[in-house]
């Protein structure tokens, strides 16, 4: 078993609000312990006028507080995190597509494109606070042909995912270009979010074992 990065503050418990493996893997990778609680609450809509990355806080925030009902209000021993990911084309907002037609043309829309991918985040904090930030990355998508765009349609990976892709997975080839943080666009800003829980003390490096 390989060393953990980070740790969590002794006492502390740190619960996910997320059903997604990408964000799971995150947490795994800097090897904190965490538990999982997805709340069934839908997300909300977009109101009319409001900007993306004022949607997309609001909407982790949302889920952070139905995931905190279900896990029994805050308390001095929680960390709560959630967080939501959406695309951007220009003024629209790109969900999950509905089906595989609704996929195919969203990667039509996107290929040959710039697009921005925003992360919200929303922490409660031990003293049952709520913190939002939002992160946006540029992705460009090289200009792939109609033949390419349903093979990739084929493997079924758009199905679940905003925007109709998944740059960690097969769907990697499609993107051209990134501007600014990468894991943003998997679903986390981890930089950010690193900073701001070793900033708060909440998490502090590994002291186990010696760095060679």
């Amino acid at each position: 078993m390989s060393t953990p990065l980070f740790c969590l503050k002794p006492g502390l418990r740190l619960v996910l609000a997320s059903a997604s493996p990408r964000r799971r893997s995150f947490m795994e990778e800097w090897g904190l312990p965490f538990d999982v609680c997805v709340p069934e609450a839908a997300e909300p809509r977009p109101l009319p006028g409001e900007e993306p990355d004022a949607y997309v806080r609001r909407a982790a925030a949302a889920k952070a507080r139905a995931a905190l009902a279900l896990v029994g209000g805050p308390s001095s021993g929680l960390l709560l995190l959630a967080a939501d990911t959406i695309v951007a084309l220009g003024s629209r907002l790109l969900g999950k597509p509905g089906d595989d037609a609704d996929a195919l043309r969203m990667l039509h829309d996107l290929s040959g494109k710039e697009h921005h991918v925003i992360s919200g985040v929303c922490l409660i904090t031990p003293d049952g606070r709520e913190e939002s930030f939002s992160e946006s990355s540029s992705v460009r998508f090289h200009p792939w042909p109609d033949d390419i765009l349903r093979a990739y349609v084929r493997t079924g990976e758009p199905l679940d995912k905003a925007g109709a892709y998944a740059i960690q997975g097969q769907g990697a080839f499609l993107v051209a270009e990134v501007r600014g943080s990468w894991s943003n666009v998997v679903g986390l800003p981890v930089t950010r979010l690193a900073a701001r829980l070793l900033e708060q003390g909440w998490i502090h490096p590994s002291n186990t074992g010696t760095p060679r």
